[in-house]
């Protein structure tokens, strides 16, 4: 399965065009992490981003998990859109496949797709407790 067509298939990012799907993908580049790898670190720059395609990862602040996150959601993402440093840990529980995305990347998606940054915009409010 290619990563536009488990990109299109996710709840977050099913509303979105084929075009869009493929634009996004295309920004991306496929990775597969193995279980307990850190893959952003609390109070460092936002250089990068992820959604998640396959697999669970542990969200934490200090020692404590604040929340577990899988297929469809994206991390690393709102470090970026505010401009400011990590605000907790997030390390893969199991296996992942995921796409990775620079700091750059993320931005101009930002900016050329909407709906790419309604999805975004989405998940911060549901991870505020507002959506």
């Amino acid at each position: 399965m290619t990563d536009t067509s488990r990109l299109s298939e996710l709840d977050r990012f099913s509303s979105l065009s084929d075009a869009e799907v493929r634009l996004i993908a295309s920004r991306g580049t496929a990775v597969h992490i193995p279980a307990n790898w850190s893959l952003i670190w609390e109070k460092t720059p936002a250089d990068k981003a992820y959604i998640i395609l396959d697999g669970r990862v542990s969200v934490r602040r200090g020692a404590e998990e604040v929340a577990q996150l899988g297929p469809g959601d994206t991390v690393g993402e709102s470090a970026i859109v505010a401009h400011r440093l990590r605000s907790a840990n997030v390390v893969s529980i199991t296996e992942l496949d995921v796409l990775h995305f620079t700091s750059q990347a993320v931005q101009e998606l930002i900016d050329e797709v909407p709906t790419f940054r309604a999805a975004l915009e989405q998940t911060t409010r549901e991870r505020l407790g507002q959506g």
